[in-house]
């Protein structure tokens, strides 16, 4: 019996299954932990309410006004803060569907005239169909 050759004949080898394991779990936990958030150029903070409504905001046309009362239709600024802006704006943007939903994503903080100007100019232009954006309240 010879003991000292059978180990020589032994090859090394790196199991790779078990690497392949870790490496797969941690691309699923960082899968399923990423958030998928819609950024914007504008921060603003909504303020709460109890229920949100989604299903209005399909292809809506979005009316952003900040905490100071900076006024953005779609992606564009505003420059002047008044109401035949605002209008001329909002007929840039949608045309001549008057049909289109328009969501006011306003700042909690913004004055109060700002989102009343805002409603003001969309009612005269004929927009039937508005709805105030909001975060659902902080459950403690």
């Amino acid at each position: 019996m010879n003991l000292g050759r059978a180990r020589a004949r032994e090859e090394n080898e790196l199991n790779l299954v078990p690497l392949i394991d870790v490496i797969l779990v941690l691309i699923i936990f960082f899968v399923i932990t990423t958030t998928f958030t819609s950024r914007s150029a504008l921060q603003v903070q909504l303020p709460e309410a109890s229920l949100s409504d989604d299903s209005a905001q399909r292809e809506a046309l979005v009316l952003m006004i900040d905490a100071d009362g900076r006024i953005f239709v779609g992606d564009q600024e505003v420059l002047r803060r008044d109401a035949e802006a605002v209008k001329a704006a909002i007929v840039a943007v949608a045309g001549d569907d008057r049909e289109r939903p328009v969501t006011l994503r306003a700042d909690g903080r913004t004055p109060h005239q700002a989102v009343v100007m805002a409603m003001d100019a969309l009612g005269q232009l004929g927009f039937a169909r508005l709805s105030v954006a909001t975060q659902q309240e902080a459950r403690e």
